[in-house]
């Protein structure tokens, strides 16, 4: 029986190579001269440091855009609030989510519950398995939920015959 496997999971080696050319472009850039702005990367956890909330701004401006250039969706990003730190510098942690929440997966299956498609869609941990009788039918729901959960950096893998 043909299936598919719905998951969001970040290239975590284009993640670091992002962060590392983010520093590299604050150390070259004018107006982070003399300034300790830097990204620092722990797993699947990012913190930005700054000088000032303007500057915290122009890490993250920077950060994303280097993110973007390596085809890492922005989505997968959740950025928590700025702390204050030691005199006038701040930092902010941002976490780069993988897997499917239990909340979003059951919102998949209800979308393709909901489509009347000849498809079955079953939560497998952090991903969802869609099954179905006809490739067909398995390529219109990955058309399908591209287009109705645009919320979502979705990647489909494990696709079988």
């Amino acid at each position: 029986m043909p299936s598919f496997d719905v998951v969001s999971e970040a290239d975590m080696i284009e993640v670091k190579n992002a962060v590392e050319q983010s520093n590299k472009e604050i150390t070259t850039r004018f107006d982070f001269k003399g300034s300790s702005a830097k990204v620092e990367q722990k797993d699947t956890e990012l913190t930005a440091f700054a000088d000032s909330d303007f500057q915290l701004s122009q890490v993250r401006d920077v950060l994303t855009n280097k993110l973007a250039k390596r085809k890492v969706d922005v989505r997968f990003l959740d950025e928590g609030k700025i702390e204050k730190i030691g005199g006038d510098k701040v930092k902010q942690v941002i976490k780069v989510k993988n897997g499917i929440e239990t909340d979003d997966a059951k919102k998949i299956v209800k979308v393709i519950k909901d489509s009347k498609m000849k498809v079955q869609a079953s939560i497998q941990g952090e991903s969802v398995r869609v099954t179905g009788a006809k490739r067909d039918d398995l390529q219109a729901a990955m058309a399908m939920l591209r287009k109705d959960v645009p919320d979502m950096p979705l990647e489909f893998n494990n696709f079988r015959d």
